[in-house]
Order: C-alpha cells, then sequence, then structure tokens
C-alpha cells in the first residue's frame, strides 16, 4: 500500500505544484475580480458534477466490484463490466450536458444567485462555464478508466493525468488569450482540451495494461452492471450531499462582495496540495487493497491497513496544517502578489487559508476512514453521516458569515469536516472494523509533539526575518521557513519515534 500511496501522491505532488504555477500565472492576470471570479465558477460547476458522477459514488461503487470480479472471475469479464458500465455513463453525462449548456442560466441563477445583480459578472460565468461544461464527460470516462488501472494496482497514469490539465490551461493562457475576450475564455477553453487529453492518456495507459476499453453499442444490464449501480445508489447520494455542502459554500460566497469567491478560491488550491497529495493519494491505495483483503478474509490484514493509512495520514498532514496555518501570509505572498493580485488579496486569502488549514487533517482522515466502509460494500452509512454534516455546514455558514464573511465559510468547512471525522471513527469502531493499535496509540502523541515544536520554531522565524520586499524575495524567504519546518518536524520525529523514515523508504522500494 505504501509503495502504491508514493506512486499516486508522488504524481499528485508534480500535478499540484504545476497547478502553483497555473494560479500564479491567473492570479497575475485575472486578480480576484469579476473575470476571475466568472472563471472560478465556470471552473468549480463541472468539477461538482464530476466528483458526483465520476469520482464519488461511482469510483466507491465500481473499484470493489472490478476487482472482486477481475479476482474471482478473470481479465475477460473484469472488462466487460468497465465497458457496460462506460457506455451506460456516456450516454447519462452526455444528456447532462447538454441540458447543462442549454440551460445554464438557470443553473447559474441557483447556484450563483449573487452573480444575478451584476450583468456583466453573470454574463461572463453564463459564456465561460458552457465553453468548460464538456470536461464533464471527459473526465468521468476518465475517472472511470482510472478506477480500472486501480483495480489492475497501475497507479501512475491515472495519478500523473492532471499534470495535463495544469500545462495545456497554461498553454491556452498564453496562445488563446490574444484571440478570445479574456483571459478567463482562454483558460476555460485549456480546461475542455485538457479533459480530453487526459481521457486519452488513460485509455492508452489501460490498453497497455491489457484492458482495451470500448463503447458497447447495447450494453447488457447483468447482475454486475446491476450491483454497481444498486451500490452506487446510496453513494449518489452520499456524493449528492457533499456536492451540496460544496454548492452551498459557493451560493453564499456568490452573495458575499466581488471578490469572495476568488479568495476562496485561492485558498483552497493551497490547502488541496496535501489533501490531494496525502489524502486522495491514500484513499486511492487503500480502496482496493482492502477490498481484496476483505474479499480473500483477511481481516486482520485490513485492520493493519486502515491504521497505517492512518498513521501515515496524520503524520503528513499534521505538519502541513500548523505550516499553512503559521505561514499564510508567507505562502500567498510569495505565490499570487503580483501583477493584478494586490496586497489586500493576498491579505484576504491568507486569512481564508489560516482558517482552512485548521480543517487539513480533517479532510485528510475522512479520506483515510471512508473506505472503511465502501470495501465493505456499505455505501449508505458515509451517506447518513454526510446528510448531518451538510446540515452543520448549512447552518455554521449562516452565522459565521455574518461576522467573518469569506473567512466565515472556511471555519464551517473546516468544523464540519471534523464533525464528519469523528462519526466516521465511532462507527466503524463500534462495529469492530477498526480500532487504533498500540503503535498507533503510541505514535499520534509524538506526532503531535514533532508538529508542535516545528509550529514554534517557524513562529520564531517569522519574529526574527523581517517582510521581504519583491517577488523573488519573498520565494526565497518562503523557502528559507519550508527548508526550517522540514528539519525540525522530520528531525525530531525521528528522534523521539514519531516516524522511521528508513521503514519509510524501505516499504516504498518494496
Amino acid at each position: 500500500m505504501l509503495k502504491s500511496i508514493l506512486t499516486v501522491g508522488g504524481w499528485t505532488m508534480g500535478s499540484r505544484l504545476l497547478g502553483f504555477l497555473r494560479d500564479m500565472l491567473i492570479a497575475a492576470s485575472l486578480g480576484a475580480g469579476p473575470i476571475a471570479d466568472a472563471f472560478f465558477i465556470a471552473l468549480k460547476l463541472p468539477n461538482l458534477f464530476r466528483r458526483l458522477f465520476g469520482e464519488g459514488a461511482f469510483n466507491a461503487a465500481f473499484v470493489p466490484a472490478f476487482a472482486s470480479t477481475l479476482a474471482g472471475n478473470g481479465a475477460a469479464q473484469a472488462r466487460a463490466l468497465a465497458e457496460r458500465m462506460s457506455t451506460l455513463m456516456t450516454l447519462w453525462l452526455t444528456l447532462l450536458t447538454v441540458l447543462g449548456m442549454v440551460f445554464m442560466p438557470q443553473v447559474l441563477h441557483v447556484l450563483a444567485p449573487g452573480f444575478t445583480d451584476e450583468p456583466v459578472r453573470f454574463g461572463l460565468a453564463v459564456e465561460m462555464t458552457r465553453i468548460t461544461f464538456p470536461y464533464l464527460v471527459f473526465i468521468c470516462l476518465t475517472a472511470l478508466i482510472s478506477g480500472v488501472l486501480n483495480g489492475l494496482d497501475r497507479f501512475a497514469a491515472a495519478a500523473g493525468a492532471p499534470v495535463l490539465f495544469n500545462i495545456l490551461s497554461m498553454a491556452a493562457l498564453f496562445a488563446l488569450a490574444p484571440y478570445t475576450a479574456t483571459p478567463g475564455h482562454a483558460l476555460a477553453w485549456g480546461v475542455t482540451v485538457s479533459g480530453a487529453a487526459q481521457l486519452l492518456l488513460v485509455w492508452v495507459a489501460a490498453a497497455r495494461a491489457g484492458m482495451p476499453l470500448r463503447i458497447v453499442s447495447l450494453p447488457r444490464i447483468t447482475p454486475e452492471v446491476r450491483l454497481v449501480l444498486r451500490r452506487m445508489g446510496p453513494g449518489l447520494i452520499g456524493a449528492g450531499v457533499t456536492q451540496l455542502n460544496l454548492a452551498v459554500d459557493l451560493v453564499i460566497a456568490s452573495l458575499l462582495p466581488a471578490g469572495a469567491v476568488s479568495y476562496l478560491y485561492y485558498a483552497d488550491r493551497i490547502g488541496q496540495l496535501p489533501l490531494g497529495v496525502i489524502g486522495a493519494a491514500v484513499g486511492t491505495a487503500m480502496l482496493p487493497l482492502l477490498a481484496k483483503q476483505l474479499r480473500g478474509g483477511q481481516a486482520l490484514s485490513a485492520h493493519r491497513t486502515m491504521n497505517r493509512a492512518l498513521e501515515l495520514s496524520l503524520a503528513l498532514a499534521l505538519p502541513a496544517a500548523a505550516a499553512q496555518s503559521v505561514l499564510a501570509w508567507p505562502i500567498i505572498s510569495a505565490l499570487f502578489l503580483r501583477g493584478a493580485f494586490g496586497e489586500l488579496e493576498a491579505a484576504a486569502t491568507a486569512a481564508a487559508l489560516t482558517v482552512y488549514a485548521l480543517g487539513l487533517p480533517a479532510f485528510i482522515l475522512v479520506k483515510a476512514f471512508v473506505p472503511g466502509f465502501f470495501a465493505r460494500g456499505d455505501t449508505a452509512t458515509p451517506v447518513k453521516i454526510s446528510l448531518v454534516v451538510v446540515v452543520l455546514n448549512l447552518a455554521l455558514n449562516l452565522v459565521l458569515t455574518r461576522y467573518l464573511a469569506h473567512v466565515g465559510i472556511a471555519l464551517a468547512t473546516g468544523l464540519s469536516a471534523w464533525v464528519n471525522v469523528a462519526i466516521l471513527a465511532v462507527m466503524l469502531r463500534r462495529r469492530g472494523q477498526w480500532r487504533p493499535d498500540r503503535r498507533l496509540r503510541r505514535r499520534v502523541p509524538r506526532l503531535l509533539i514533532a508538529t508542535l515544536a516545528m509550529a514554534a520554531v517557524l513562529v520564531a522565524l517569522r519574529l526574527m526575518l523581517p517582510d521581504p520586499v519583491g517577488s523573488t524575495a519573498r520565494l526565497v524567504v518562503l523557502a528559507v521557513y519550508v527548508v526550517a519546518g522540514l528539519v525540525t518536524y522530520f528531525g525530531l520525529a525521528q528522534a523521539i519515534g514519531a516516524l522511521h523514515l528508513g521503514e519509510i523508504r524501505r516499504r516504498g522500494r518494496g
């Protein structure tokens, strides 16, 4: 599992770093004004549906079924299942995309009601979202084929596909901006083209792995297909609840003054680095492994897998959260403070990042706990938990934004995530499907000690070092903070037995 996590995490890290470069270019070109707000809505809307119909509910139901079919019935049956599901998904998503493009003004009246009072911003959002919406079909099919690759224990291509998103988005900004109405329109075209490129990449990887998929003209609803669809039902509701949570944030952010959508986007992008590298990697690697272990009656191995995943999640999430909270201003100013993105925008974004960081460990732990349900075919329990969380998030949003504006949205999201983690953990433990083993109980307090020591060092450095002037100086000082934090945390964690870096290296190569 660790080798798979490192593979997924390494590619995701590369993608996120390219994403930072892309966002730096977007911030310098668009700032945090109406065009930026419109583009981020255009980017967020197909991604809401992607997480609903692609990565979320579908993968939770499909990956265990594919892995079980592959292990029990062979590659031919597994391929047939994947082809039938890809055909059904193509038909459904194409219909959804056409309807979405036709009725986009009505959709945005619901999801971004604050834009309707500003005709220019609303019109830009409608135009750009119509351009990006076909991305939904491409990226959901990419998620399906990625699930096939994960079921075959091939993680590199699926994890590396998002690199194309960042590269092609930047290329579109440079190449198409002179010919489009705004740089935001150029970026929107880059999003859609990148979806087609990602789909091609994973299809070729699957073909090379002996699993070339094709669209079936008339897919048969076999028992395996019905099982996936039946398991998708609760998952769709659960994913829908999660996306409703994000939609609530979007609706409320659109009602705040111009720029709020952009501040939250830039802050969330920073938080997405550890969430994507750690959380997504852990969840992606755990699900097929847990499904195979449980199918093989290896309950003790499944128990160890979950505990080691939680241990690794906390070992990386805790210092990442502390560093983002302490270094919010140095991070935001170094990455984005240039061009159209001024000090006011940087300060507002840094405030959101400080609060987002408090919930970061929770976001990552959710990714580690949820496979414990999905691998057992239980997609209903996370749904019920998500319903509680979305109601809580809505209530907190309504209260906190009155006093904290866009920062209140970030705080509500983090608090809701911690409640989600607590309920997931309690449910698994009550069922006897997880309990913290002795190694996890011994190492977590030591990880906290190393994290607090690192935070103290970073605070002391911030007080000692002057605030730099100029982009290069800010990047150099940020690099100093990063090196100091890494040396302090990993050095102390190794010394007090919170981590054993040699063990991680050995297992990563294994």
